[in-house]
């Protein structure tokens, strides 16, 4: 039965979107109206191609970047690109962003959409002229046949287009007009004019503004209240704490200091982080918690000429984005409207629905750009906050959280202990490898084979894993796993298990370098030999494109080279989801408390590249992100975090910003693999290592400052 055009190309990509590019080509009942290829793809007359983006843009460039994969099979000009964002409803059933697989999903089946449309307009043109498909070209947003000079514009054929038959598994390109170079974003102009509408910039007509003030204590609620010196102010208790209404978030957030409020701190009233890190580090020592993976047999390690012992504390984090949380929201007869910028509309929509008691059709959602995402806004608790208040209200209201709130009531990365434990044979190489991670379930970071987690029982079926077992050649390895948990509030991060588990590891694995008395960037090479293909869990690392990132920082760093005094280089590399393989030299300076990192060599290898802009500025911005975690820290004392804002929770300024220097090593693969976790988890080891090559000092706790 041949394939009709309202069903043209369902594709569902395992774990990340579902992409339907069933273009629907629906036949045009006016000349002027445009070709609607029904989810993802829409060409008007004029030749305009609008690109209907399905992963939400915060800052990493993946609009474009899905934009240039429809573009590129499609042959359209990139002039007269558009793209629109996907609200979530029957077509668009997966936006979610999180865990960089945006263009891993994207890259086959968006390819496909743009491949299967540029075949319907071929045919389309081969029809009117009488001549056959295969001798007809396209080229930017045209249909040429040379032998009679004749041309088409994909606007004139998409009337013809939308009537033929869709054709199946379309051939891809394998020479690139588009992909693999550096174009700008298509929104650039939007956002530089301030004509980009972010999540604060929601406007409704009749809006209020609210405020919420929550209990400063984890667990904690509200008692009682007295708002009668807010004037003009409404307060209304929820679940979450006491909104403060008004007609400008000015106003809202100037009554907070005007609002007596009394609160019950909870059970989890005398949590102290210090403590619960304190303890993780013993619990280290003393508890064995569970194996969940292993590699030979640990315990058979001969010709042992020294072991090492070392544990690495890693502390609880903040995301402290620059666009602080919000969301706008209608609830009214039966249904709701919000606007929001979040990292998962349809689990907003599908949450919000729970809460009114609503049917999830009822509830629309618009989602808006977002001024810095990094995991937090994956959660909908802000959400679902927000339509709360809605209904207690009963008008358009926007909820805006202070930066204040945002640091100290948002979800945390939470910290860990990791216990690491080394032999080194009389040859210098390592012989066995323990590691050993203490944390609530949420961060272990570990992949048990089938058979492990079997055996570990149902709770531990629900974990989140991780992915980040040892890619060196090592004959005995073992890692383990020690619950710890705690009350705090934690959620998605970037690159979330990877940070701790790579900081503990590319630090220990310098520590057994330097005891073998080997140079450590050559250490790590010479543990990357033995099978070229590993298997962790589900996961398969492959070794040889580790050692080409790693020989590129060693060349392109001038490594081994004397840099003067109290200047040092140290290394770190990392495979990323078994995927983005990623190595990084980093130049320090120390003068007693003083320090500065200086340079950055980064080499990558995430594959086919899509847009190298992209690629450089996700490890750019990775390569921030991680250095704030050599700043910043929070600490919770008598259940409160006691950060609030930028002055006391810093991030990386431009002055102490490295230079950076990218190395693109794309390789021939299925796709491309993720960049927006990858860059973060070998920064921070690579610099400490730096360190001690300058004061032969270990960093074992972070953070620095």
């Amino acid at each position: 039965m041949p394939t009709t055009r309202r069903d043209f190309l369902r594709i569902t990509v395992a774990g990340g979107a579902a992409l339907v590019i069933g273009v629907d080509l629906i036949a045009a009942e006016e000349a002027r109206k445009p070709w609607k290829p029904n989810a993802w793809l829409r060409i008007d007359p004029d030749g305009t191609v609008t690109i209907l983006v399905t992963k939400q843009e915060m800052g990493q460039g993946v609009r474009t970047s899905l934009a240039m994969l429809v573009a590129e099979e499609l042959d359209a000009d990139w002039s007269r690109i558009r793209i629109e964002q996907a609200e979530p409803g029957p077509d668009y059933t997966r936006l979610n962003t999180g865990g960089s697989g945006s263009i891993h999903g994207a890259f086959l089946p968006m390819r496909s959409a743009g491949a299967t449309a540029r075949a319907m307009l071929v045919g389309a043109a081969a029809e009117q002229w009488s001549v056959g498909a295969a001798s007809l070209r396209t080229e930017n947003g045209f249909v040429f046949h040379d032998a009679t000079q004749q041309r088409a514009g994909y606007g004139e054929l998409a009337e013809a287009a939308s009537k033929r038959e869709v054709p199946k598994d379309v051939p891809l390109k394998r020479e690139f007009r588009l992909l693999g170079k550096p174009l700008a974003r298509l929104d650039d102009p939007d956002v530089i004019t301030g004509r980009a509408t972010y999540g604060l910039d929601q406007r409704v007509k009749g809006m209020r503004y609210a405020t919420i003030l929550r209990c400063p204590a984890v667990g904690g609620k509200l008692v009682k209240h007295d708002a009668s010196k807010a004037k003009n102010v409404r307060a209304i208790p929820i679940s979450t704490g006491l909104a403060l209404i008004a007609n400008s978030t000015w106003k809202a957030m100037q009554a907070r200091e005007l609002v007596t409020v009394e609160w019950d701190y909870g059970p989890h009233a005398a949590f102290d982080s210090n403590q619960w890190l304190d303890a993780a580090v013993e619990l280290a020592k003393e508890n064995e918690g569970v194996v969940t993976h292993t590699v030979g047999d640990p315990a058979a390690m001969s010709d042992v000429a020294e072991r090492l012992d070392a544990t690495y504390v890693y502390p609880f984090y903040a995301h402290a984005a620059i666009e602080p949380l919000s969301a706008t929201v209608h609830v009214h007869d039966g249904q709701c409207e919000m606007w929001i910028a979040t990292q998962a509309p349809n689990s907003v929509q599908r949450d919000v629905a729970q809460l009114l008691g609503i049917d999830v059709s009822k509830v629309t959602v618009h989602p808006a750009l977002i001024g810095g995402g990094f995991g937090r806004r994956l959660r909908t608790d802000y959400a679902v906050e927000a339509a709360e208040l809605g209904r207690a209200l009963g008008e358009p209201v926007q909820v805006v959280w202070t930066r204040e709130d945002d640091i100290r009531d948002g979800r945390l990365q939470h910290g860990t202990a990791e216990r690491m434990r080394g032999a080194i044979d009389s040859k210098g190489r390592v012989a066995g490898w323990l590691h050993k991670k203490v944390c609530n379930p949420f961060m272990t970071g570990f992949t048990p084979s089938a058979e492990q987690l079997a055996k570990l029982g149902d709770y531990y079926r629900g974990i989140s894993w991780g992915v980040y077992d040892v890619p060196y050649d090592i004959p005995a390895i073992e890692t383990r796993y020690v619950r710890h948990d705690s009350p705090v509030r934690y959620g998605p991060w970037r690159a979330v298990f990877s940070p701790s588990s790579t900081f503990a590891r590319e630090s220990f694995l310098d520590e057994l370098a330097h005891a073998a008395k080997k140079d450590p960037l050559q250490f790590r090479l010479d543990h990357l030999g033995g099978a070229e293909k590993v298997t962790a869990g589900d996961l398969t690392f492959e070794r040889p494109r580790l050692r080409r990132v790693l020989e590129t920082v060693r060349d392109r760093s001038g490594w081994g080279k004397p840099l003067g005094p109290s200047r040092g280089r140290g290394v770190a590399c990392n495979i990323y989801d078994g995927d983005t393989h990623i190595a990084y030299v980093a130049e320090v300076t120390v003068n007693g408390a003083e320090w500065s990192v200086d340079r950055i060599v980064a080499a990558v290898d995430c594959g086919p590249i899509v847009n190298p802009v992209g690629v450089e500025q996700q490890i750019e911005g990775g390569i921030v992100w991680a250095l704030g975690q050599l700043l910043s820290q929070i600490t919770i004392k008598q259940g409160r975090v006691e950060q609030s804002n930028y002055h006391d929770y810093p991030i990386p300024t431009i002055a102490q910003m490295p230079k950076i220097e990218i190395h693109h090593l794309p390789t021939e693969s299925a796709r491309p693999s993720g960049m927006g976790e990858g860059p973060v988890s070998p920064l921070v080891p690579a610099v400490t290592n730096a360190m001690f090559a300058v004061t032969g000092k270990r960093v074992r706790r972070l953070p620095l400052a």
